[in-house]
């Protein structure tokens, strides 16, 4: 199995904004996978406005990239300003993986 690194998300929404954010996640998600190193990303957000993102790199060169990336930092203001109540941000090395699908 080849290394790869996951980037864990959480945050707590704050009740503002119903116009940007979706855009801006969205141009967020499309840019991240144009990155090289970016391997993909999964989503999920509750009623209550917490979410979690996990999105998957190459490495830590690539993890790094994405997080200097000048959109990626404008779009971090932002969470900053007016999005987010919270947020933590954790960084691991997949160690294993494996998957099950039932035909």
């Amino acid at each position: 199995m080849k290394t790869y690194y996951a980037v864990i998300f959480t945050s707590k929404r704050t009740d503002e904004d119903g116009e940007g954010y979706a855009k801006m996640a969205e141009v967020m998600d499309e840019l991240a996978q144009k990155q090289p190193g970016f391997i993909r990303v999964e989503s999920a957000r509750n009623a209550e406005g917490k979410g979690i993102t996990v999105s998957y790199w190459e490495s830590l060169e690539a993890i790094q990239a994405w997080r200097e990336n000048s959109k990626h930092l404008v779009a971090q203001q932002f969470g900053k300003e007016k999005w987010y109540m919270q947020y933590n941000v954790e960084i691991c090395k997949v160690i294993k993986d494996y998957s099950f699908i039932k035909n």
